[in-house]
């Protein structure tokens, strides 16, 4: 157990350092989906605790399922441009080997946690975001085999513009606190 948990903790780590081997070895191995799931939650947590100066258990919980709800739009959007409508020759995946790739792109998300301190929810949302736009893009070009990464970045801005405007809408509906 203690093992599985430093190795959680390490693709976190790799995920955020956006290391591309990580994203190759996951989308290889069908038993990290649990971890890549954790990484989802974790990064969703961190949004919600993040939310909590906006109206304590009641900004937890919106900033979690906005979370969840707009990285699964994000997500889902991405692999139908890269995998159906934009695949290249060598473009060989499955839709869960495609989740767990993305699930750990999801790992620097967990800056979102800052927006509990005043002033800096802003900020920590933005930077979260930024970074992962970026991670997310390293992950699609290994999980469709893309050999480029602005062909990569290219497929996931559609589906990051969708989240950014989800989590534009709900600051301007609930207020920054």
């Amino acid at each position: 157990m203690e093992h599985r948990v430093a190795q959680f903790v390490n693709r976190i780590l790799r995920a955020s350092k956006l290391d591309t081997r990580l994203y190759t070895e996951v989308k290889a191995d069908p038993g990290t989906m649990g971890q890549a799931l954790g990484a989802v939650l974790l990064a969703s947590l961190a949004a919600g605790v993040g939310n909590v100066v906006q109206g304590q258990l009641t900004g937890l919980v919106r900033g979690i399922v906005a979370t969840l709800l707009g990285w699964y739009i994000w997500t889902s959007l991405t692999y139908v441009l890269g995998a159906k409508l934009l695949p290249t020759p060598q473009t060989a995946t499955s839709y869960r080997a495609f989740l767990r790739t993305l699930g750990f792109a999801s790992a620097p998300g967990l800056l979102r946690a800052l927006g509990v301190v005043p002033g800096l929810a802003g900020l920590s949302l933005l930077l979260a975001v930024v970074w992962m736009l970026a991670a997310t893009a390293l992950a699609v070009r290994q999980a469709l085999d893309y050999t480029s990464t602005l062909r990569a970045l290219a497929v996931c801005l559609p589906g990051w513009l969708v989240y950014v405007l989800l989590m534009l809408f709900l600051v301007l509906l609930f207020g920054e606190g």
